[in-house]
């Protein structure tokens, strides 16, 4: 078995996948990590720890299913797998949203997390940021999330968005300053 080096492309480890046991381990732990990253900013963080996994293990899952079908078509392969795993996601919220999920049984033991107020707190800052984030372009808003949220170099972000890296920047560049602009505007109405 040949070695894996890890600034293999994820494209390169696809085409490799199919008859290379370590390229596929190594494409899967990849696009595992990028997933969940994707998927906990888009969930949020508030309880939804578990449905990131669970979504995470999906893609990975249909990553796995669609290797021996895969071609090479001059998008990245990041592409692909950010496509899966917002759909994965709207699934997901879809089904969130038709009600809530019980619970087994009762804790036995007292929650030493957040209080209420500290978690409604970091709700209420996480909202805005949302909020605001709405009101951005959904090129921008994307490019902001693989980023910032997500991590990407701006390398990777450009490779998953079929971007140049340049085109990334400037991107950037004006989301976050029509971002503070927006935040800005926002305080001065509160302060008046």
């Amino acid at each position: 078995m040949e070695q894996v080096d890890a600034c293999v492309s994820l494209s390169a480890l696809a085409m490799s996948a199919t008859h290379d046991d370590r390229a596929r381990d190594e494409l899967l732990t990849r696009v595992r990590e990028m997933a969940l990253r994707y998927c906990r900013v888009r969930l949020g963080r508030f309880g939804a720890e578990d449905t990131a996994q669970d979504v995470a293990q999906e893609v990975c899952m249909a990553v796995l299913t669609a290797l021996p079908t895969y071609e090479e078509r001059g998008v990245p392969f990041e592409a692909f797998v950010y496509t899966v795993t917002s759909r994965r996601l709207a699934d997901v919220q879809r089904s969130a949203m038709r009600g809530p999920t019980p619970i087994a049984e009762m804790p036995d033991q007292v929650d030493d997390g957040p209080t209420p107020e500290a978690a409604a707190l970091v709700r209420d800052e996480a909202a805005l940021a949302l909020t605001l984030m709405r009101r951005l372009p959904d090129q921008q808003r994307e490019i902001l999330i693989l980023r910032v949220a997500v991590g990407l170099s701006t390398e990777e972000t450009a490779a998953a968005l079929g971007m140049t890296t340049g085109a990334i920047r400037v991107a950037q560049h004006r989301a976050l300053a029509k971002l503070r602009a927006m935040l800005a505007e926002m305080q001065a109405g509160d302060v008046a």
